[in-house]
Protein backbone atom coordinates (compact mmCIF):
# COMPACT_ATOMS: atom_id res chain seq x y z
CA UNK A 1 0.00 0.00 0.00
CA UNK A 2 1.11 3.33 -1.06
CA UNK A 3 2.03 5.34 2.29
CA UNK A 4 0.43 8.90 2.32
CA UNK A 5 3.36 10.52 4.56
CA UNK A 6 6.78 10.01 4.72
CA UNK A 7 9.60 11.82 5.75
CA UNK A 8 11.60 11.56 2.02
CA UNK A 9 9.69 10.98 -1.24
CA UNK A 10 11.72 10.29 -3.87
CA UNK A 11 10.05 10.66 -7.20
CA UNK A 12 11.91 8.56 -9.98
CA UNK A 13 12.91 5.11 -9.89
CA UNK A 14 15.68 5.25 -12.98
CA UNK A 15 19.30 4.73 -11.20
CA UNK A 16 19.73 7.69 -9.24
CA UNK A 17 16.14 7.22 -7.38
CA UNK A 18 17.25 3.47 -6.66
CA UNK A 19 21.04 4.58 -5.98
CA UNK A 20 19.04 6.93 -3.35
CA UNK A 21 16.57 5.01 -1.91
CA UNK A 22 19.07 1.82 -1.29
CA UNK A 23 21.56 4.64 0.45
CA UNK A 24 18.75 5.75 2.38
CA UNK A 25 17.27 2.18 2.94
CA UNK A 26 20.67 0.64 4.01
CA UNK A 27 21.09 4.23 6.51
CA UNK A 28 17.62 3.25 8.26
CA UNK A 29 15.69 6.60 6.88
CA UNK A 30 12.19 6.68 5.94
CA UNK A 31 11.62 7.26 2.84
CA UNK A 32 8.93 6.28 -0.18
CA UNK A 33 10.64 5.60 -4.00
CA UNK A 34 8.15 6.37 -6.78
CA UNK A 35 8.17 6.19 -10.64
CA UNK A 36 5.56 6.86 -13.07
CA UNK A 37 6.37 3.23 -14.86
CA UNK A 38 4.77 0.19 -14.10
CA UNK A 39 7.80 -1.70 -14.31
CA UNK A 40 11.61 -1.10 -14.96
CA UNK A 41 12.92 -0.40 -18.57
CA UNK A 42 15.02 -2.95 -20.51
CA UNK A 43 16.96 -0.83 -22.74
CA UNK A 44 20.75 -0.41 -22.27
CA UNK A 45 20.86 3.58 -22.71
CA UNK A 46 23.85 4.67 -20.79
CA UNK A 47 26.40 2.04 -20.44
CA UNK A 48 29.79 2.89 -18.96
CA UNK A 49 30.35 3.18 -15.02
CA UNK A 50 33.04 4.85 -14.35
CA UNK A 51 36.03 4.30 -11.46
CA UNK A 52 34.95 6.95 -8.89
CA UNK A 53 31.49 6.18 -9.30
CA UNK A 54 32.35 2.26 -8.45
CA UNK A 55 33.95 4.00 -5.34
CA UNK A 56 30.69 5.86 -4.11
CA UNK A 57 28.21 2.74 -5.37
CA UNK A 58 31.02 0.31 -3.28
CA UNK A 59 29.11 1.90 0.05
CA UNK A 60 26.01 0.58 -0.60
CA UNK A 61 27.11 -2.76 -1.71
CA UNK A 62 26.50 -3.38 -5.43
CA UNK A 63 29.43 -2.72 -7.17
CA UNK A 64 30.54 -6.75 -6.73
CA UNK A 65 27.28 -7.65 -8.19
CA UNK A 66 27.82 -5.24 -11.31
CA UNK A 67 30.96 -6.23 -12.39
CA UNK A 68 30.07 -9.91 -12.09
CA UNK A 69 27.71 -8.43 -15.05
CA UNK A 70 29.88 -5.95 -16.86
CA UNK A 71 33.13 -5.98 -18.85
CA UNK A 72 36.27 -4.28 -17.35
CA UNK A 73 38.11 -1.93 -19.84
CA UNK A 74 41.20 -0.32 -19.54
CA UNK A 75 41.64 2.11 -22.59
CA UNK A 76 39.86 4.49 -24.06
CA UNK A 77 40.98 5.59 -27.60
CA UNK A 78 40.38 8.48 -29.66
CA UNK A 79 40.88 7.69 -33.51
CA UNK A 80 40.42 9.58 -37.06
CA UNK A 81 39.54 6.62 -38.78
CA UNK A 82 42.60 4.06 -38.85
CA UNK A 83 44.88 6.42 -36.76
CA UNK A 84 44.89 6.35 -33.38
CA UNK A 85 45.32 9.76 -32.53
CA UNK A 86 45.37 9.83 -28.14
CA UNK A 87 45.15 6.58 -25.65
CA UNK A 88 43.77 7.26 -22.32
CA UNK A 89 44.81 4.31 -19.93
CA UNK A 90 42.87 3.79 -16.82
CA UNK A 91 44.95 0.77 -15.31
CA UNK A 92 46.98 3.71 -13.18
CA UNK A 93 44.50 5.07 -11.50
CA UNK A 94 45.12 6.33 -8.01
CA UNK A 95 41.91 3.94 -7.17
CA UNK A 96 40.51 0.53 -6.38
CA UNK A 97 38.91 0.73 -9.70
CA UNK A 98 41.37 0.91 -12.20
CA UNK A 99 38.82 0.33 -15.47
CA UNK A 100 35.60 1.50 -17.20
CA UNK A 101 32.68 -0.98 -16.60
CA UNK A 102 31.14 -1.38 -19.91
CA UNK A 103 27.36 -2.47 -18.37
CA UNK A 104 24.09 -1.67 -19.67
CA UNK A 105 21.72 1.17 -17.69
CA UNK A 106 18.78 -1.54 -17.35
CA UNK A 107 21.60 -4.16 -15.34
CA UNK A 108 22.84 -1.39 -13.45
CA UNK A 109 19.40 -0.23 -12.71
CA UNK A 110 18.47 -4.46 -11.84
CA UNK A 111 21.16 -4.95 -9.59
CA UNK A 112 20.35 -1.23 -7.47
CA UNK A 113 16.79 -2.32 -7.23
CA UNK A 114 17.83 -6.08 -6.10
CA UNK A 115 20.37 -4.36 -3.41
CA UNK A 116 17.00 -2.41 -2.24
CA UNK A 117 15.09 -5.01 -2.17
CA UNK A 118 17.92 -7.07 0.28
CA UNK A 119 17.91 -4.24 2.04
CA UNK A 120 13.67 -4.56 2.99
CA UNK A 121 12.75 -1.80 0.47
CA UNK A 122 10.77 -1.40 -2.35
CA UNK A 123 9.98 0.82 -5.57
CA UNK A 124 5.94 2.23 -5.63
CA UNK A 125 5.92 1.62 -9.50
CA UNK A 126 2.87 3.10 -11.52
CA UNK A 127 2.77 5.95 -9.35
CA UNK A 128 2.61 9.50 -10.94
CA UNK A 129 3.66 12.79 -9.73
CA UNK A 130 1.46 15.01 -11.08
CA UNK A 131 1.51 18.42 -9.05
CA UNK A 132 4.05 19.41 -5.28
CA UNK A 133 3.57 22.02 -3.22
CA UNK A 134 5.23 23.14 0.31
CA UNK A 135 2.85 22.85 3.39
CA UNK A 136 3.73 23.66 7.12
CA UNK A 137 5.24 19.79 7.55
CA UNK A 138 7.57 20.42 4.12
CA UNK A 139 5.72 19.30 0.65
CA UNK A 140 2.25 18.00 -0.40
CA UNK A 141 2.83 15.73 -3.55
CA UNK A 142 -0.24 14.77 -5.65
CA UNK A 143 0.29 11.15 -7.40
CA UNK A 144 -1.83 9.26 -10.13
CA UNK A 145 -2.38 5.47 -9.39
CA UNK A 146 -4.26 2.48 -10.99
CA UNK A 147 -6.80 3.62 -8.19
CA UNK A 148 -6.67 7.10 -8.48
CA UNK A 149 -5.45 10.08 -7.09
CA UNK A 150 -4.15 11.05 -3.58
CA UNK A 151 -1.97 13.17 -1.80
CA UNK A 152 2.18 12.25 0.22
CA UNK A 153 2.78 14.17 2.63
CA UNK A 154 6.90 14.32 2.79
CA UNK A 155 9.02 16.52 4.91
CA UNK A 156 11.13 17.01 1.64
CA UNK A 157 10.75 15.61 -1.69
CA UNK A 158 13.68 14.55 -4.03
CA UNK A 159 13.33 14.92 -7.92
CA UNK A 160 14.87 11.99 -9.93
CA UNK A 161 12.56 12.52 -12.80
CA UNK A 162 14.62 14.04 -15.81
CA UNK A 163 15.05 16.33 -17.70
CA UNK A 164 11.36 17.34 -17.12
CA UNK A 165 11.68 17.36 -13.99
CA UNK A 166 8.25 18.16 -11.85
CA UNK A 167 9.77 18.39 -8.88
CA UNK A 168 12.00 21.34 -10.30
CA UNK A 169 9.28 23.23 -11.68
CA UNK A 170 7.19 23.21 -8.44
CA UNK A 171 10.17 24.53 -6.72
CA UNK A 172 10.52 27.54 -9.60
CA UNK A 173 14.15 26.61 -10.00
CA UNK A 174 15.38 28.10 -13.48
CA UNK A 175 17.02 25.22 -16.06
CA UNK A 176 19.12 27.54 -18.31
CA UNK A 177 20.90 25.99 -21.23
CA UNK A 178 20.15 25.36 -24.77
CA UNK A 179 20.16 21.87 -27.21
CA UNK A 180 23.03 21.15 -29.10
CA UNK A 181 22.52 21.47 -32.84
CA UNK A 182 22.98 17.76 -33.90
CA UNK A 183 20.75 14.96 -33.48
CA UNK A 184 22.55 11.33 -31.66
CA UNK A 185 21.66 8.04 -32.81
CA UNK A 186 22.14 5.27 -30.07
CA UNK A 187 21.97 1.21 -30.95
CA UNK A 188 23.19 -1.96 -29.70
CA UNK A 189 24.42 -4.05 -32.72
CA UNK A 190 26.07 -7.34 -33.08
CA UNK A 191 29.30 -7.48 -35.53
CA UNK A 192 32.56 -8.73 -36.02
CA UNK A 193 34.70 -5.57 -34.58
CA UNK A 194 38.42 -6.13 -33.53
CA UNK A 195 38.95 -3.40 -31.01
CA UNK A 196 37.14 -5.22 -28.22
CA UNK A 197 39.21 -4.42 -25.30
CA UNK A 198 38.22 -0.22 -25.47
CA UNK A 199 36.20 2.43 -25.81
CA UNK A 200 36.86 4.21 -29.37
CA UNK A 201 36.00 7.58 -30.29
CA UNK A 202 36.25 7.95 -33.44
CA UNK A 203 36.31 11.30 -36.15
CA UNK A 204 35.95 11.96 -38.75
CA UNK A 205 34.76 14.85 -41.58
CA UNK A 206 31.19 13.49 -41.02
CA UNK A 207 30.80 13.28 -37.34
CA UNK A 208 31.63 10.89 -34.59
CA UNK A 209 30.97 7.51 -33.51
CA UNK A 210 31.75 5.98 -30.49
CA UNK A 211 31.75 2.01 -30.24
CA UNK A 212 31.93 0.46 -27.41
CA UNK A 213 31.39 -3.60 -26.33
CA UNK A 214 28.80 -4.39 -23.83
CA UNK A 215 28.80 -7.99 -22.12
CA UNK A 216 26.63 -9.86 -24.53
CA UNK A 217 28.77 -9.73 -27.17
CA UNK A 218 26.98 -6.81 -28.75
CA UNK A 219 28.40 -2.96 -29.17
CA UNK A 220 27.31 0.35 -28.21
CA UNK A 221 26.97 2.84 -31.14
CA UNK A 222 26.55 6.03 -30.44
CA UNK A 223 26.74 9.11 -33.14
CA UNK A 224 26.09 12.66 -33.86
CA UNK A 225 23.52 13.21 -37.39
CA UNK A 226 22.67 16.26 -38.16
CA UNK A 227 19.14 14.98 -39.02
CA UNK A 228 19.03 11.25 -37.55
CA UNK A 229 16.43 8.74 -38.53
CA UNK A 230 13.64 8.48 -36.10
CA UNK A 231 14.30 4.70 -35.80
CA UNK A 232 17.64 3.38 -37.50
CA UNK A 233 18.05 0.44 -38.56
CA UNK A 234 21.29 -1.89 -39.63
CA UNK A 235 21.60 -0.23 -42.88
CA UNK A 236 22.07 3.57 -41.15
CA UNK A 237 24.49 2.38 -38.63
CA UNK A 238 26.13 0.61 -41.31
CA UNK A 239 26.45 3.62 -42.83
CA UNK A 240 27.85 5.52 -40.10
CA UNK A 241 30.66 2.91 -39.37
CA UNK A 242 31.28 2.25 -43.27
CA UNK A 243 32.02 6.77 -43.35
CA UNK A 244 33.47 7.31 -40.13
CA UNK A 245 34.97 3.72 -38.18
CA UNK A 246 38.03 2.32 -39.76
CA UNK A 247 38.42 2.09 -43.23
CA UNK A 248 37.89 -2.02 -43.23
CA UNK A 249 34.84 -1.75 -41.07
CA UNK A 250 32.73 -4.58 -39.78
CA UNK A 251 29.93 -6.06 -40.90
CA UNK A 252 26.79 -4.97 -38.55
CA UNK A 253 24.65 -8.54 -38.60
CA UNK A 254 22.12 -7.52 -36.00
CA UNK A 255 20.07 -5.06 -34.00
CA UNK A 256 18.77 -5.22 -30.53
CA UNK A 257 17.65 -1.95 -29.79
CA UNK A 258 17.92 1.89 -31.21
CA UNK A 259 16.69 5.55 -30.98
CA UNK A 260 17.62 8.86 -32.03
CA UNK A 261 17.27 11.85 -29.08
CA UNK A 262 18.49 15.51 -29.30
CA UNK A 263 21.16 16.54 -26.38
CA UNK A 264 20.72 19.38 -24.44
CA UNK A 265 23.24 21.08 -22.04
CA UNK A 266 21.61 22.37 -19.20
CA UNK A 267 22.01 23.15 -15.28
CA UNK A 268 19.51 23.74 -12.62
CA UNK A 269 20.43 27.41 -11.06
CA UNK A 270 20.45 25.46 -7.40
CA UNK A 271 19.80 22.02 -6.30
CA UNK A 272 17.46 22.81 -3.45
CA UNK A 273 14.78 25.18 -3.05
CA UNK A 274 12.76 24.74 0.46
CA UNK A 275 12.13 21.02 0.53
CA UNK A 276 12.57 19.91 -2.76
CA UNK A 277 15.89 18.80 -3.71
CA UNK A 278 17.56 17.62 -7.37
CA UNK A 279 19.48 15.23 -8.31
CA UNK A 280 20.49 13.62 -12.26
CA UNK A 281 18.93 15.07 -14.99
CA UNK A 282 16.55 16.71 -12.95
CA UNK A 283 19.66 19.09 -11.88
CA UNK A 284 22.16 18.43 -15.31
CA UNK A 285 22.08 16.92 -18.55
CA UNK A 286 24.47 17.40 -20.99
CA UNK A 287 26.19 15.61 -24.13
CA UNK A 288 26.83 12.15 -23.98
CA UNK A 289 30.40 12.28 -24.99
CA UNK A 290 32.79 11.25 -22.15
CA UNK A 291 29.72 8.49 -20.90
CA UNK A 292 29.20 11.08 -17.59
CA UNK A 293 25.65 11.80 -17.26
CA UNK A 294 24.42 8.71 -15.49
CA UNK A 295 27.61 8.65 -13.75
CA UNK A 296 26.97 12.31 -12.12
CA UNK A 297 23.47 11.50 -11.23
CA UNK A 298 24.92 8.43 -8.99
CA UNK A 299 27.45 10.39 -7.03
CA UNK A 300 24.84 12.98 -6.58
CA UNK A 301 22.92 10.50 -4.86
CA UNK A 302 25.16 9.08 -2.61
CA UNK A 303 26.12 12.41 -1.74
CA UNK A 304 22.43 13.23 -1.39
CA UNK A 305 21.86 10.39 0.79
CA UNK A 306 24.59 11.41 3.22
CA UNK A 307 23.24 14.61 3.69
CA UNK A 308 19.42 13.37 4.11
CA UNK A 309 21.19 10.92 7.03
CA UNK A 310 22.14 14.20 9.04
CA UNK A 311 19.51 15.88 8.66
CA UNK A 312 16.33 13.18 9.17
CA UNK A 313 18.20 10.23 11.41
CA UNK A 314 20.79 12.42 13.14
CA UNK A 315 18.38 15.30 13.39
CA UNK A 316 21.11 17.93 12.22
CA UNK A 317 20.28 21.40 11.27
CA UNK A 318 19.15 20.89 7.60
CA UNK A 319 22.22 23.31 6.04
CA UNK A 320 23.13 19.89 5.34
CA UNK A 321 20.81 20.34 2.37
CA UNK A 322 22.36 23.20 1.30
CA UNK A 323 25.70 21.73 1.68
CA UNK A 324 24.35 19.14 -0.84
CA UNK A 325 23.69 21.47 -3.17
CA UNK A 326 26.87 23.67 -3.04
CA UNK A 327 29.23 20.55 -3.23
CA UNK A 328 27.34 18.96 -6.10
CA UNK A 329 26.56 21.89 -8.38
CA UNK A 330 29.98 22.30 -9.23
CA UNK A 331 30.65 19.00 -10.08
CA UNK A 332 28.02 18.93 -13.22
CA UNK A 333 29.31 22.44 -14.34
CA UNK A 334 32.64 20.66 -14.62
CA UNK A 335 31.23 17.43 -16.50
CA UNK A 336 29.14 19.99 -18.49
CA UNK A 337 32.66 21.98 -19.32
CA UNK A 338 34.14 18.42 -20.15
CA UNK A 339 31.32 16.96 -22.30
CA UNK A 340 31.20 20.09 -24.08
CA UNK A 341 34.43 19.95 -25.07
CA UNK A 342 34.26 16.67 -26.37
CA UNK A 343 31.60 17.04 -28.47
CA UNK A 344 33.08 20.29 -29.95
CA UNK A 345 36.31 18.96 -30.79
CA UNK A 346 34.60 15.89 -32.21
CA UNK A 347 32.42 17.86 -34.22
CA UNK A 348 34.53 20.00 -36.26
CA UNK A 349 33.30 21.04 -39.40
CA UNK A 350 36.59 22.90 -41.31
CA UNK A 351 38.90 20.62 -42.97
CA UNK A 352 42.46 22.99 -41.45
CA UNK A 353 40.69 22.82 -38.14
CA UNK A 354 40.08 18.66 -37.91
CA UNK A 355 43.89 18.58 -38.81
CA UNK A 356 45.02 21.09 -36.54
CA UNK A 357 43.27 19.04 -33.54
CA UNK A 358 44.70 15.71 -35.00
CA UNK A 359 48.17 17.07 -34.62
CA UNK A 360 47.66 18.28 -31.18
CA UNK A 361 46.33 15.15 -30.04
CA UNK A 362 49.15 13.26 -31.08
CA UNK A 363 50.98 15.23 -29.24
CA UNK A 364 49.04 15.29 -26.27
CA UNK A 365 49.66 11.55 -26.34
CA UNK A 366 53.29 11.58 -25.70
CA UNK A 367 52.84 13.91 -22.54
CA UNK A 368 52.16 11.60 -19.56
CA UNK A 369 51.12 14.19 -17.28
CA UNK A 370 48.33 15.58 -19.53
CA UNK A 371 46.86 11.74 -20.32
CA UNK A 372 46.88 11.69 -16.57
CA UNK A 373 45.11 14.33 -16.18
CA UNK A 374 42.76 13.42 -18.84
CA UNK A 375 42.44 9.72 -17.14
CA UNK A 376 41.13 11.19 -14.13
CA UNK A 377 38.53 13.69 -15.63
CA UNK A 378 37.19 10.64 -17.40
CA UNK A 379 36.85 8.64 -14.86
CA UNK A 380 35.49 11.34 -12.11
CA UNK A 381 38.38 10.91 -9.76
CA UNK A 382 39.23 14.69 -10.52
CA UNK A 383 36.05 15.57 -9.10
CA UNK A 384 36.40 13.71 -5.40
CA UNK A 385 36.29 16.52 -3.74
CA UNK A 386 32.70 16.95 -4.83
CA UNK A 387 31.40 13.70 -3.51
CA UNK A 388 32.03 14.27 0.26
CA UNK A 389 30.36 17.12 2.45
CA UNK A 390 31.68 19.64 4.95
CA UNK A 391 31.54 18.55 8.44
CA UNK A 392 28.71 20.38 9.91
CA UNK A 393 26.28 21.26 13.54
CA UNK A 394 27.37 18.67 16.08
CA UNK A 395 29.07 16.47 13.26
CA UNK A 396 31.69 19.30 12.96
CA UNK A 397 31.93 19.89 16.74
CA UNK A 398 32.11 15.65 17.17
CA UNK A 399 34.97 16.26 15.06
CA UNK A 400 36.84 18.76 16.53
CA UNK A 401 36.98 16.98 20.25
Amino acid sequence: MLPVQTDILVIGAGPTGLALATALQRNGVDHVLVDALDGAQNTSRAAVVHAHTLEMLDTIGVVGSLEARGIALPDFAVRDRDQVLLTVSFHRLPAAFQHLLMVPQSTTEAVLQARLNELGGAVHRGVAALAAVTDAGGAAVTVKTATGEQVIHARYVVGADGMHSIVRDAAGIPFHGEAYGESFVLADVTMDWPLNDEVSLFFSPAGLVVVAPLPDGSYRIVATLDDAPEKPEIADIQKLLDARGPTRTARVTGIGWASRFRVHHRLADTYRSGPFLLMGDAAHVHSPAGGQGMNTGLVDAIVLADALTRVVRDHLPDTALDDYARTRRPAAQEVLALAGRLTKIATLRSASARRLRNLLLRVLDRLPAIKRRLALGLSGLARRRFATLPPSGVLARHIAQ
